[in-house]
């Protein structure tokens, strides 16, 4: 998805903004029950490989293919001391740059880069990317996640080696 311009008003793109930074600060906090409040019901949750950053997620490799039943098994083995990757948890700092939206219908369509610094076990790593998000607006007002796609920049996960939390 390539969004060349902004076709949604000042006030859309400030709460779509507000949206990103509060998931930010949720993942950041390993908040992640909350986090998954952010999806809808039909909701996935989307990393291509770094070999094929544009590829379909029904033809071909995924890191991460989550629908939102297999997001909750996630969120509830990355909280427990049996996700040895992530215990203890990383400490991460998101920052989230260059947002663009274009609004069809019912849904938004987001583009936003990313920086993830993960510090764990004495070891310091960047990820780097895109972010390719659809939300939705519910009967409620509030924005939630039809599709919340990280495309890394990297060209292969070393020396990180895995992902093991949430980009």
């Amino acid at each position: 998805m390539r969004i060349t311009t902004s076709t949604v008003n000042h006030a859309v793109i400030a709460e779509i903004e507000q949206f990103l930074y509060n998931e930010a600060d949720l993942l950041d906090d390993w908040h992640l029950h909350e986090w998954l409040d952010l999806f809808l019901p039909e909701g996935q949750y989307l990393v291509p490989s770094t070999v094929n950053r544009d590829g379909d997620p029904n033809t071909d490799l995924f890191l991460v293919q989550d629908d939102r039943f297999l997001l909750e098994q996630r969120v509830n083995s990355l909280q427990t001391r049996a996700a040895h990757a992530e215990y203890p948890h990383s400490r991460t700092r998101r920052l989230i740059t260059n947002v663009r939206a274009v609004s069809s219908d019912d849904t938004v369509d987001v583009v936003a880069n990313f920086a993830i610094y993960r510090f764990r076990s004495g070891a310091s790593d960047v990820y780097v990317g895109r972010y390719h998000h659809q939300l939705v607006r519910t009967e409620s007002g509030e924005l939630k996640f039809r599709v919340r796609k990280s495309v890394l920049d990297l060209e292969a996960l070393r020396p990180h080696g895995k992902v093991s939390f949430i980009l």
